[in-house]
């Protein structure tokens, strides 16, 4: 007999009807919590790894043909171009009903606001010119910003500022040929509403926005997030040398954190491809003013 570890009846196996009916849970939540030993109707791919079900499970797989759609896309693949195209010629919006059940439910915002311009925006616009971009789709645009995984309070601290200025969770995928991951959310109007080019920015006309540049808490703001994305501070004290660097191919970008810099009262010095601070008493101002490296969990102190 199985015991349900939540009401402590003895069932011949805990199955997901009874985790509905009578706790309103689900089986894979179950399982998550407890365990699948003794748990009915087991989807494979919730099982331990170690778990012999779920090894012969995964050696199906092997034997399974590909899906009929590998390899293809909706332009590439003959009949359901035709389909698409026939669908566009005759105006048939097969979604519409979809979209506007989405709508009423709250998955799709009806409207698009303007976003509210605030120390965390100003330092998330300077994360996106500096490790970002965006990407514009015929229905809707990317945002991506590339980070390592060497400094997972970085990246973890982006993703809920973007949640916080968005009120959507974004999507993390880490990469397997490289120690990077990528913050992925999609939306419409991002490129309007944050004031950032879409497309390559590496030769872009880049400036920051008029509402950063006019205030000094969120020009630090955006400055942290620069020297977040693409800055580095090396100090070597046996040549007491001291270099705080921003680096960019960008020539606008460089300008733009150039008179940023010299806007707040410090003395930068120019290089082809990078901004440095090299006096040891600026360097450390810099460093507490930006707090760079430093992450709180509830980014109250933005």
């Amino acid at each position: 007999m199985a015991k349900c570890k939540l009401c402590g009846k003895y069932f011949k196996t805990v199955t997901n009807t009874h985790l509905k009916s009578a706790h309103g849970y689900k089986l894979k939540d179950y399982i998550k919590k407890f365990g699948a030993k003794n748990c009915s109707f087991l989807s494979p791919n919730l099982l331990p790894k170690s778990d012999p079900r779920y090894k012969k499970w995964r050696e199906s797989l092997k034997k399974r043909p590909a899906s009929w759609n590998r390899g293809y896309t909706k332009e590439t693949h003959p009949s359901i171009l035709k389909t698409s195209k026939t669908f566009k010629k005759k105006r048939i919006d097969n979604f519409k009903e979809w979209r506007r059940k989405a709508r009423e439910e709250g998955r799709i915002p009806s409207i698009y606001p303007f976003l509210l311009k605030n120390a965390e925006l100003a330092f998330l616009t300077g994360l996106i010119l500096g490790d970002g971009h965006i990407e514009r789709f015929p229905r809707t645009e990317l945002l991506q910003i590339t980070l390592g995984t060497d400094k997972p309070s970085l990246w973890q601290y982006t993703s809920k500022i973007i949640q916080n200025t968005f009120h959507k969770e974004p999507i993390i995928h880490k990469r397997k040929s490289s120690n990077c991951l990528d913050i992925k959310f999609y939306q419409k109007f991002l490129s309007k509403r944050l004031g950032i080019p879409p497309g390559n920015r590496g030769r872009a006309r880049i400036q920051l926005p008029e509402w950063i540049c006019g205030n000094d808490g969120y020009l630090i703001a955006c400055l942290r997030g620069l020297f977040e994305a693409e800055g580095s501070l090396s100090i070597h004290k046996p040549t007491y040398t001291y270099n705080f660097q921003f680096s960019n191919r960008n020539i606008n970008l460089l300008n733009e954190v150039e008179n940023a810099l010299i806007k707040l009262g410090f003395h930068p010095e120019r290089r082809i491809n990078a901004v440095r601070l090299r006096k040891k008493k600026e360097i450390f101002k810099f460093k507490k003013l930006i707090t760079f490296r430093k992450y709180n969990k509830d980014t109250a102190h933005l």
